[in-house]
């Protein structure tokens, strides 16, 4: 898979211009350690890759593992590798249901794709990612979907270990359940502040609020009809884990967005899932994905996956604008 994806590179004249300070090559080299230690799939793949582009594994493995936890001056805080997005799951009717705005820098849009996943000895899955071979969100065979959220961690609290986007990939490949997720959680050493997002066919969600020195489950709310939901954004939303956020508990609005989401998911006054989720990541029940322009920020794509029917429906753009549009790899994930 990684030799396929390397050559892409190699067609498309991709060039990798990577700069790593002394902090992240020092990181990078030992959570890639861990990562060969405890997904080696991954580590082949990124080998894959490197032997086809002729690329030192090396700097190449340090640099993907510092993707969403320490790509910024660990002595300026001002400068960091920000991200936004909102998801959330919740069950209508007996069918499960999972949303995601995906909010980065506006020249991540053209490099954001979404990949089918087919591995031997492991589930197939489809992979949601402003990257490669890691990502923010998916959804495997098994009705299983994983994702993550980025929270802003404490400089002191960045230690080797998995971050938050190879271990999303890591529980699309390798598990079935939410209690599976949870599991590998426990297992994985953490390397930053981060959500994860678990949800499944069952009905089973969760939010694992990630620290390196600590992790906190938090389970869903009901709405006015019993019905489960749960929702995460940028930042931790539990009293338990506040002491691990170096944010203003606000990251391009997250408190708005979180709220918006939780206040629409909270009533049960609509009749189609998949409509509510599109509605709720356009914008039509409060701020979502109304970035000012001069923010240089913007909503990259929006997703709605049906659980109980294994259905991908994604918006490839600010969903304001860009409807939303069924995948139909859906059928190959069988």
């Amino acid at each position: 898979m990684g030799q396929k994806m390397g050559n892409v590179f190699k067609r498309c004249g991709v060039y990798f211009p990577i700069t790593l300070d002394a902090f992240q090559k020092d990181f990078g080299r030992k959570s890639g350690i861990l990562l060969k230690k405890y997904f080696p799939e991954a580590a082949e793949e990124i080998r894959g890759i490197t032997d086809t582009i002729g690329f030192d594994n090396e700097l190449f493995t340090s640099w993907m593992m510092c993707m969403g936890c320490c790509m910024y001056n660990l002595q300026d805080v001002n400068c960091v590798e920000i991200r936004g997005c909102t998801a959330f799951s919740f069950v209508h009717h007996k069918n499960v249901y999972y949303g995601r705005d995906n909010d980065l820098p506006p020249f991540l849009r053209a490099t954001s794709k979404s990949v089918l996943y087919q591995p031997d000895g492991g589930n197939s899955f489809i992979l949601n990612t402003s990257s490669f071979i890691n990502g923010e969100e998916g959804i495997n065979r098994h009705g299983l979907v994983a994702a993550m959220t980025f929270v802003l961690p404490k400089m002191e609290e960045v230690i080797p270990g998995i971050n938050s986007v190879f271990l999303v990939r890591y529980i699309l490949e390798k598990c079935t359940c939410v209690s599976d997720g949870i599991t590998a959680l426990e297992q994985l050493p953490i390397a930053s502040s981060y959500n994860i997002l678990l949800a499944d066919k069952y009905g089973e969600m969760i939010v694992a609020e990630c620290n390196p020195f600590e992790t906190h489950i938090r389970y869903p709310d009901k709405n006015n009809t019993g019905e489960p939901f749960i929702v995460t954004v940028n930042h931790f939303t539990s009293d338990t884990m506040r002491d691990h956020d170096a944010s203003d508990q606000n990251v391009f609005q997250s408190h708005t967005r979180y709220h918006t989401a939780s206040d629409a998911l909270k009533f049960s006054d609509y009749t189609d899932g998949i409509t509510h989720a599109e509605n709720i990541l356009s914008g039509r029940h409060g701020f979502m994905c109304q970035y000012d322009s001069s923010l240089d920020f913007d909503t990259i794509w929006g997703s709605v996956f049906d659980l109980s029917r294994l259905k991908v429906f994604r918006a490839e753009g600010n969903p304001q604008s860009v409807k939303f549009k069924e995948d139909p790899r859906t059928r190959l994930l069988q």
